[in-house]
């Protein structure tokens, strides 16, 4: 028999178990004695898989605006808002699952109809045509997730933070849960500042705005690479529920001069892929964590969301039926907080011709994918030469969380089919052996050197830090339009941190591991052991503590970039100009955008762990004259 000790230890360990298979607490420790988790009461064990049928978002409907004299194009505008509705996520006889989204005008054969839809519809851009779009926020009611009113936060009601002991949801608290914050943000667009869509330039649906907000009208000039960009709601403070509840969807900006494109698959056999995970609860309804690994501190934030079922474009475990031929997928991680390593079940090989800003100076062949969230791939899959009635399955064998966490089980390593069809194989066109011209950037502005910090509380992280500040300290990163500078990103955490920019895409360096005890100890003693900083940051480079050979970038790391994986114990360069990703001439004090990039509220660089944003680790980045 055992002792009550004994068995008291035995269903703790077991209750950690089952927290992390549920909701990936990596940095969960074993001496915490954490309070009773509600989980989710859907058993995804239960929801068949490969059942439904990949469903295509189709394409926003724009009015086109014209040259009165000349006839010309000058620009696409749209309307689009923000709704709350019900989706058949989960295959039938489950029920549906409220959601948001985004609901526009969508072209039909038909016609323009209404369209909402999570992920929501695409825009269809084409670059040299600016899109100006009007965000509407429908969104009344409370939010259908909790708003923790302890982490940084957009508060329209102005309640401030409460005082422990905390309210448990439900319901919990009424002035965080309405009404609901939102602002779009074009991810990875070269934009104005007061058209990115940055975390304090929200608005409610009854008129509260934010402290950096210029209204809902958002211009896009559309003049960059032809690539796969997203928009998702970028709120301050509530940007993991808000997109969670599903207000994303892809950017495709096309180049009618685009000589790459007459060799790759169009139309039916271009494939938009959005890939989520979910937890959802028997009703249907979407599940998130409602009691925080140190609830006494944060009553409700969690580290890191992983959901226990898989969705691509809105359907968990979706099929896809494919001809014999090949198909180009333009594939994004747009979970929470999950990595995916994308493989396919026949060892078949792909071919990655793209990233997060455009084409791949040449094709890479692999067979598997390493994805961040916030990361876009661009992908060939070839299946003519597969067997008809072949089922392929997209695996995902990425760790939760990445890269020391749990191995995905049969669900979350299990993304969704493919069913080759009968048919005549056609065999795909010939790709050119060069794709892209990536210009060599040479830095002529001082390096910047920042860390990626956490503050660990009785049960794990309380926050997550960039350079020890916490988002509201004074701005630190400055730089000027037109430099190009290196950014050496020193990771001293347990966690691969995908790091996004706004306003630029950089190209990757290179990467080398350092040492992270004794660089801690000194930093440490350089800037003090209490985090946040209640000062500015003492640099302290990592020269001196470097350890082994540099790590050369990934073949396909060697385009642009805007959001990046930066690996625990590494130091992570990058190269970040401050200018249009084909401009010439570039240098400190030139400004090359058909914009300002100095006008307006001004950007942010965050960790894309949207859990991690929300909760401090993200800070404002400004360009100088």
């Amino acid at each position: 028999m055992w002792d009550k000790k004994a068995k008291f230890s035995f269903l703790a360990f077991v209750f950690i178990l089952i927290s992390v298979m549920f909701f990936g607490i990596g940095s969960l420790t074993l001496g915490a004695q954490p309070a009773p988790v509600p989980a989710p009461t859907l058993n995804p064990n239960t929801i068949p898989k490969f059942v439904g049928q990949l469903v295509i978002p189709p394409a926003y409907s724009p009015t086109v605006i014209t040259d009165p004299v000349t006839g010309a194009v000058v620009r696409h505008d749209y309307t689009v808002s923000m709704e709350r509705f019900q989706e058949q996520i989960l295959p039938l006889p489950f029920p549906q699952t409220t959601v948001f989204g985004y609901a526009g005008l969508v072209q039909t054969p038909g016609g323009p109809v209404q369209f909402q839809n999570s992920p929501s519809a695409t825009f269809e851009a084409v670059k040299g045509i600016p899109v100006r779009i009007n965000w509407v926020n429908n969104l009344t009611g409370s939010q259908l997730l909790p708003v923790d009113p302890t982490i940084m936060w957009a508060d329209p009601n102005n309640m401030g933070i409460p005082a422990a002991p905390f309210t448990t949801w439900p319901p919990g608290y009424a002035q965080a849960q309405s009404p609901i914050p939102t602002v779009p943000h074009l991810h990875g667009g070269e934009v104005r500042s007061d058209s990115d869509g940055g975390p304090e330039a929200w608005f409610t649906s009854t008129g509260q705005q934010g402290p950096k907000s210029s209204g809902q009208t958002f211009n896009y000039p559309n003049q960059q690479n032809p690539t796969t960009l997203w928009y998702h709601d970028h709120a301050l403070g509530v940007t993991r529920i808000n997109v969670l509840s599903g207000l994303a969807g892809f950017y495709l900006l096309r180049d009618p001069a685009d000589p790459v494109a007459a060799s790759l698959p169009s139309g039916q056999y271009e494939v938009p892929l959005a890939i989520q995970d979910r937890s959802f609860n028997a009703d249907g309804s979407l599940f998130f964590p409602s009691v925080g690994i140190n609830p006494t501190i944060h009553p409700y934030w969690m580290p890191e969301f992983f959901g226990n079922a898989i969705m691509v474009n809105g359907k968990t475990w979706p099929n896809f039926n494919v001809q014999p031929q090949q198909y180009r997928f333009r594939v994004l991680n747009g979970s929470n907080a999950r990595f995916y390593n994308l493989s396919l079940s026949n060892m078949q090989s792909f071919t990655q011709i793209g990233t997060d800003g455009g084409y791949l100076p040449t094709p890479v062949v692999t067979k598997s994918l390493l994805i961040a969230p916030g990361e876009r791939a661009d992908i060939l899959i070839d299946f003519s030469a597969v067997p008809a009635g072949t089922k392929i399955v997209l695996n995902n064998d990425a760790k939760a969380p990445y890269p020391r966490g749990t191995v995905p089980d049969k669900n979350t390593g299990q993304i969704m089919q493919f069913t080759v069809q009968a048919g005549i194989p056609v065999l795909p066109a010939q790709l050119p052996a060069a794709l892209n011209t990536i210009p060599v950037l040479t830095p002529n502005s001082p390096t910047k050197t920042l860390t990626l910090n956490e503050v660990m509380g009785p049960a794990g992280p309380t926050q997550v830090l960039l350079n020890g500040q916490s988002y509201s300290a004074p701005v630190s990163e400055n730089s000027r339009v037109g430099a190009t500078e290196d950014w050496e990103i020193v990771n001293t955490t347990a966690d691969t941190h995908p790091i996004h920019l706004h306003l630029v895409q950089f190209q990757v360096v290179n990467r080398q591991a350092f040492n992270v005890t004794k660089y801690m100890k000194d930093w440490t003693a350089l800037n003090g052991a209490v985090l946040p900083l209640n000062h500015p940051t003492n640099v302290l480079p990592p020269a001196a503590y470097l350890q082994g050979k540099v790590i050369p970038r990934a073949a396909n790391e060697t385009g642009w970039k805007d959001t990046l994986q930066m690996n625990p114990g590494e130091v992570t360069r990058i190269r970040v100009r401050i200018a249009p990703q084909d401009a010439i001439g570039a240098a400190p004090g030139v400004n090359l955008f058909t914009f300002d990039p100095t006008v307006g509220p001004g950007y942010v660089w965050h960790c894309h762990i949207v859990d991690h944003e929300d909760n401090e680790m993200m800070r404002p980045f400004t360009v100088t004259p």
